[in-house]
């Protein structure tokens, strides 16, 4: 296969995919659009109208109704670490706010230098998302996540020099049973402990379980400026929605269309559960020895749809007079994947690469060696090409050797054609001898555009849903690698180091003239193509196309001064 083809096939390829991507995202199934909540209070809600778990297995005991009347306001308890500002209403003493203190909403500018920090969790209406947890028995009192804790103050703060910091919610119950929920955090961890301590004061045993949840409304879309903005936006293609991981089945998701056709049940030892969104996830991990049930579910009221998945844990039994603890984990932060994985099993995986993940995970892999070299993402994607065009010189080599060939056989390919005229069978066969006889593979210029395809998506990929890459700086106008070129400069650049190759690059003889004009119209094909991908892509691309191009120079200047000494030869002899 010539040059030309090759890049015909990688064109056809990329712009199949993005076609298919974009019609997924406006055509294909979708989620439903919420209706706006009344307040945060309304929305916390998971109970059903008879006041049972949706979703829990049919042992679950139910969660006691309200008490008569309208539930009084809890409070806002705000805890502050080096990375997370989180708010916990004490209705409920669950987790409504998450505020990520690194990540901010748009880059950091001169003219913004402190931009507000991304949100996760949100008690606003048309954001609504929670991380709720509490207690439910079917003999006794207990907690639910709607139930009035009190504080002994609202605001908390991680001091320098603090490695962690516990934030307790006390509930009481005239029968005298009192539960204690902790919260610790800790020092440059997104991860919180969860305690529910509970002592039974009573004169009875009591019986119950703890739970967890995750409940969401699906948000309005972002509002974008321009049609650009619209198809450069790469959380467009990432996945949202529920996953969770079990150590038989690994990891599985489910978005919230399909809630109600695939609702989940499952009953998990050594599992966790999530909620996803582009470059962020928050998820409930468990004890890694309990028992859980695993279920999510759709809740219906007239402020719209809300969706759920919940953990139930094991029976709990306390004698009176006696102590008994339920645990468990929260992790409310980013996708990265080395801290992911050590955090919990398969928990890494939320970083999902879809079916580039056996190239995208050792390309995130490298790239992040090679930032660490660097401290820089542009340079660091500079090297990488580097090292790909080192490790595939030989196969790049026997491409540039077999066309600088086929250059030198022109006048007689043009003869095989004036010869054969229109007959392409006749004119095949006599072209396949002629390689045959000067030792030409003219297949040798797949090889390396066949390694580079997968490249090439693998890396779309992970510059899509790498967090570290969000807002990362390459030089001068590129703020982030992640995003699209706003002024189509690398585009250009793109452009221009086609059209090098295309004047370097020998035309293949009796190419069809449908080939021709594409080949002619393939640069702007591509400027358009580029200037919707991450500028990142397109960095790759330009060292790339300027690699490839050193190294045909090379090659072809190399068996121009071989030919020219075998004439000299030739002449003197």
């Amino acid at each position: 296969m010539n040059q030309t083809r090759t890049f015909l096939l990688f064109a056809m390829v990329a712009v199949a995919y993005l076609l298919w991507n974009a019609w997924e995202k406006d055509y294909g199934p979708q989620p439903p659009v919420p209706a706006t909540a009344t307040t945060a209070g309304a929305a916390s809600s998971a109970a059903t109208a008879d006041g049972s778990v949706p979703g829990a297995s049919a042992p679950a005991p139910a969660i006691p109704s309200a008490t008569g009347g309208t539930e009084p306001a809890g409070q806002l308890v705000t805890v502050t670490t080096d990375l997370l500002r989180l708010t916990i209403d004490t209705r409920g003493g669950s987790l409504v706010r998450s505020e990520l203190l690194n990540y901010p909403v748009t880059p950091r500018t001169k003219k913004n230098p402190d931009p507000a920090p991304i949100r996760l969790l949100d008690d606003s209406a048309t954001h609504f998302f929670a991380a709720q947890d509490g207690l439910i028995s079917a003999n006794g009192p207990a907690p639910d996540h709607r139930a009035l804790f009190q504080a002994s103050t609202t605001s908390y703060t991680l001091d320098k020099g603090q490695d962690a910091l516990n934030v307790d919610l006390v509930w009481t119950d005239p029968s005298g049973l009192r539960v204690t929920k902790r919260y610790t955090v800790h020092r440059g961890s997104y991860v919180v402990d969860l305690s529910q301590q509970i002592d039974n004061g009573s004169a009875k045993p009591w019986t119950g379980n703890a739970y967890r949840q995750l409940q969401r409304v699906v948000p309005p879309p972002p509002v974008h400026s321009n049609f650009l903005e619209k198809f450069s936006d790469q959380s467009r293609y990432s996945f949202f929605g529920v996953a969770w991981y079990s150590p038989e089945k690994k990891f599985d998701k489910l978005p919230f269309d399909k809630f109600e056709k695939e609702p989940l049940n499952l009953a998990i030892t050594g599992g966790w559960t999530a909620m996803e969104q582009h470059y962020f996830v928050t998820a409930w991990l468990p004890p890694a020895n309990d028992a859980e049930t695993f279920s999510t579910a759709v809740i219906k009221d007239q402020d719209g749809p809300r969706y759920l998945i919940r953990d139930m844990g094991p029976s709990i039994t306390v004698a009176p007079g006696q102590q008994g603890t339920s645990a468990a984990r929260l992790y409310v932060g980013p996708k990265l994947r080395e801290k992911l994985a050590a955090i919990a099993p398969g928990l890494e995986l939320t970083l999902d690469y879809g079916m580039f993940s056996i190239v995208a995970s050792p390309l995130h892999w490298i790239l992040n060696q090679l930032h660490k070299f660097s401290g820089n993402w542009g340079f660091a994607i500079i090297l990488l090409v580097l090292l790909i065009n080192v490790a595939i010189y030989k196969l790049s080599e026997a491409q540039y050797v077999s066309a600088a060939r086929m250059r030198k056989l022109k006048p007689r390919m043009d003869a095989l054609k004036e010869r054969y005229g229109d007959d392409k069978q006749k004119m095949q066969q006599a072209m396949m001898e002629l390689y045959k006889k000067e030792k030409i593979n003219p297949v040798a210029g797949c090889l390396p555009v066949l390694i580079t395809i997968p490249i090439f998506f693998a890396l779309y990929t992970v510059l899509r849903e790498s967090v570290e890459l969000r807002q990362a700086p390459f030089i001068g106008w590129i703020h982030d690698l992640s995003a699209a070129d706003p002024y189509f400069v690398l585009p250009a650049l793109y452009v221009l180091v086609m059209l090098a190759t295309q004047w370097m690059m020998p035309q293949q003889p009796g190419m069809d003239p449908t080939q021709a004009k594409m080949m002619k119209f393939m640069p702007l094909m591509f400027a358009v193509m580029f200037a919707f991908f991450p500028a990142g892509l397109v960095v790759y691309y330009i060292v790339n196309g300027l690699c490839r191009l050193a190294q045909q120079w090379w090659v072809t200047r190399r068996i121009d001064r071989a030919e020219a000494a075998k004439g000299q030869a030739i002449a003197k002899g």
